[in-house]
């Protein structure tokens, strides 16, 4: 039996996984790991300005393209406790990232030896599995257990702490014939499948949610096939925005509080049926339970048994990973119509397509300082079709649900529950590392952006080019919009007089964000014009393909603006402009039936 290191064994399991990527931070606890893999050579390794930006990079590489796992490797102590951000993000989205940590030596684990920590025991409540290795053989069962894991029933993230004298130790190992253990999927059962079916057929305006789980998946092809052989609109969450393009005559639009439609939420409010398909019935997509369920059965259809009941109890529901689920569907439809038997919703879908044609807010905003709408009208003109965005929280993600258009799976890249500030940089730069063909814009507002604006350098250090839109509006501004409901604007403001501007429209924005992004390495354009929005943007693709660097474009904005939300999906305050198309305005709309 062949002996190695079990940091060697490590290292060779995770090629065996088919780990070909890993971003973080190495130090003196885990580097045996580190020289197991520049032996091997076979983990391409990015180096990240903080470990939290590691665990980020791993998200983003995970959610951009089916079948990935990010890895992210830290040092003791704060190297584990640093990613414990990323591990909440990727749980809460079921996003399946590893996060391997080095470790004191097991002698001084209970000595209080230097940046020792029970980082195993912090972040059990957040992974799927979190365990610190105390005998060198388990090491590589260890990590094929949690390949096994991650890739089983809902997806999610593991930790796995290795003592240094762990990963020093000399085991035997068997690599050639080491093979990963087969995930475990549950599967719709044929009877509960015509079930689903027989409650969708009994309704007369029915919809599919369609979340997250479609794309962990990988089933946003089916969901299509699905919508339109039974003529089924299809209403996105945001963790499934994508899933159908929103330019489909069955896409209905986003539900919710915030990230939403008008026309969604009236096609929702209109309803007599709901199948939800890998979602998650998130608070700020569904509002109070009792507004978004009266009136409506539901069928949810999860692949995590406990998600079914969680938030409420629908009609019906079926535990099965989405993709085997809309296979035993689409095949019950087709056997139905080729029966005869099957129900026609046209005459609702066209409804759900004129709600999408005559309920706009208004984008074209020509005033300066700039309105942010203006921002994302003018990035649904500059960007290609098949462009990633990626964003994290705030009124610029928001924003962006609203006002944005997204045409493909896996191109609207978001840490929905978890939303941590800073989050954007290190995803965009993750999703830029699994896929470097297409192209990649982070959306961002200042504060986030500053989060860990460093992370900017190692893009320009390892050529990871992308696109990042920078909303400056020098506020928190989600929490001041929020802090009217208190009558105050209280610490929420970043502007300051800053001495080292000299443009004085600018000085009270304060940071000098295109200082900042040049000595990082990168590229930067400022855009105050609405008019020269687009160019620069363009620009921006240019500059991102010579340089190879990431690009900033700051837009500075007007100070306050407030987006549309509200705290009932029937209730969402249009504190600005909308558009309605109907000739007789929103009594119109009343009259036709289209708001209910």
């Amino acid at each position: 039996m062949p002996k190695m290191t079990a940091a060697m064994a490590a290292a060779m399991v995770l090629e065996k996984e088919g780990v070909v990527q890993a971003f973080g931070v190495p130090g003196a606890a885990i580097n045996p790991l580190y020289a197991a893999l520049r032996e091997r050579q076979s983990v391409t390794h990015i180096l990240a300005r903080h470990v939290e930006g590691a665990s980020h990079m791993a998200e983003g590489y995970t959610r951009a393209k089916a079948g990935n796992i990010g890895v992210c490797i830290g040092t003791s102590g704060p190297g584990g406790t640093d990613m414990i951000t990323g591990l909440y993000s990727a749980q809460a989205d079921s996003i399946a990232i590893l996060c391997i940590t080095g470790q004191a030596p097991r002698a001084r684990l209970h000595k209080e030896d230097f940046q020792a920590v029970d980082i195993s025991s912090i972040a059990k409540p957040l992974t799927k599995m979190a365990t610190t290795v105390l005998e060198p053989g388990l090491v590589p069962r260890v990590f094929q257990q949690a390949f096994h894991l991650m890739r089983s029933g809902r997806p999610g993230p593991v930790l796995i702490d290795l003592p240094i004298d762990v990963q020093q130790a000399e085991i035997e190992f068997d690599i050639d014939t080491y093979e990963p253990l087969p995930a475990f999927k549950s599967a719709v059962s044929r009877r509960q499948a015509e079930k689903a079916i027989d409650m969708l057929m009994a309704a007369d305006k029915p919809l599919i949610v369609a979340g997250g789980g479609i794309f962990n998946a990988d089933a946003s092809d089916l969901l299509v096939e699905f919508a339109e052989l039974t003529g089924v609109p299809v209403i996105p969450t945001l963790m499934g925005w994508g899933c159908i393009p929103d330019d489909h005559r069955l896409m209905a639009g986003m539900v919710g509080l915030q990230t939403s439609h008008r026309y969604g939420n009236a096609s929702l409010l209109a309803s007599d049926f709901v199948m939800g398909i890998g979602n998650r019935w998130a608070n700020r997509h569904t509002g109070s339970i009792d507004t978004y369920t009266k009136g409506r059965k539901f069928v949810h259809v999860d692949i995590e048994p406990t998600q079914i009941g969680r938030i409420f109890t629908p009609d019906y529901g079926v535990v099965s990973d989405a993709r085997v689920a809309l296979e035993q569907f689409i095949l019950i439809v087709k056997e139905r119509q080729a029966a005869g038997k099957a129900k026609d919703f046209s005459e609702w879908a066209a409804r759900c397509e004129e709600r999408k044609r005559l309920m706009g807010r208004k984008t074209h905003y020509t005033e300066t300082p700039i309105r942010p709408m203006r921002v994302y009208e003018e990035m649904n003109a500059a960007f290609p079709r098949d462009t990633i965005y990626v964003s994290t929280i705030g009124l610029s993600q928001i924003a962006a649900g609203q006002f944005l258009r997204v045409y493909g799976p896996r191109q609207w890249i978001n840490c929905g529950q978890a939303g941590p500030l800073g989050w954007t940089i290190p995803a965009a730069l993750g999703v830029v590392a699994a896929d470097s063909t297409r192209t990649v814009v982070g959306i961002a507002g200042d504060y986030d952006f500053q989060f860990l604006i460093e992370e900017l350098a190692v893009g320009a250090q390892f050529s990871l080019p992308y696109v990042q839109v920078l909303v400056n509006n020098s506020y928190l501004g989600l929490i001041r919009q929020s802090q009217r409901g208190f009558n105050m604007d209280y610490q929420v403001q970043l502007s300051f007089d800053n001495q080292n501007v000299s443009d004085p429209t600018l000085k009270p924005y304060g940071v000098d964000h295109l200082m900042v992004v040049e000595g990082l390495g990168c590229k930067a354009l400022r855009v105050t014009d609405p008019e020269k929005i687009q160019s620069a943007l363009q620009q921006a693709q240019s500059m991102a393909r010579e340089f190879r660097v990431p690009v900033v474009v700051e837009i500075i904005l007007e100070r306050v603006t407030n987006i549309s939300m509200g705290t009932e999906i029937d209730k969402v305050n249009e504190f600005e402009a909308i558009e309605c198309l109907h000739p007789e305005g929103p009594q119109g709309l009343e009259r036709a039936g289209l708001l209910e």
